[in-house]
């Protein structure tokens, strides 16, 4: 599987990624899945168009159908910032890989924005990476601002 015709962005972060001034979730997908983590300093001194290709790449959990995501974001980190990503060894078992249960995090984000989490059901049926999204949009004990939209857009709420 090669790279997107365009960035992989939901609508609900085309406005709050400013034109990728913000590292969108098809990028942090491939940071987690990958075991890499650079700042939002570092990632604003890649070119746009650079930030652009990155978010190209697939968003599979699959490592080996698009193993150059590391290897592109090590060399522009290199080129442009003059620094390295931080590399840390990835979860084996991420809650949002688990269909058979909703993390406790997107329960909790849920009932702070007043919306009914999703069942077990709509869980098992969301797509991976949307399930990715939930549960990094939910990591945090406080709201999170993209938390609701990207439940509208899923399907998950009104």
């Amino acid at each position: 599987m090669g790279l997107n015709e365009a960035p992989q962005l939901f609508h609900f972060e085309v406005e709050s990624s400013e034109n990728l001034t913000f590292i969108p979730m098809c990028v942090r997908f491939n940071l987690d899945r990958f075991g890499l983590r650079i700042s939002l300093p570092q990632w604003q001194m890649l070119p746009h168009e650079d930030r652009a290709l990155l978010a190209r790449f697939p968003v599979d959990e699959d490592t080996a159908i698009e193993p150059n995501f590391d290897h592109a974001l090590y060399e522009m980190l290199r080129t442009h910032a003059n620094v390295e990503p931080d590399w840390f060894t990835p979860e084996d078992a991420p809650a949002w890989r688990d269909t058979g249960t909703v993390p406790d995090g997107v329960l909790h984000q849920a009932n702070v924005a007043q919306v009914a989490a999703p069942n077990l059901e709509q869980w098992a049926q969301l797509e991976p990476f949307k399930r990715y999204v939930l549960a990094k949009l939910s990591r945090k004990p406080e709201g999170n601002h993209d938390f609701v939209p990207a439940m509208k857009e899923f399907g998950l709420a009104r």
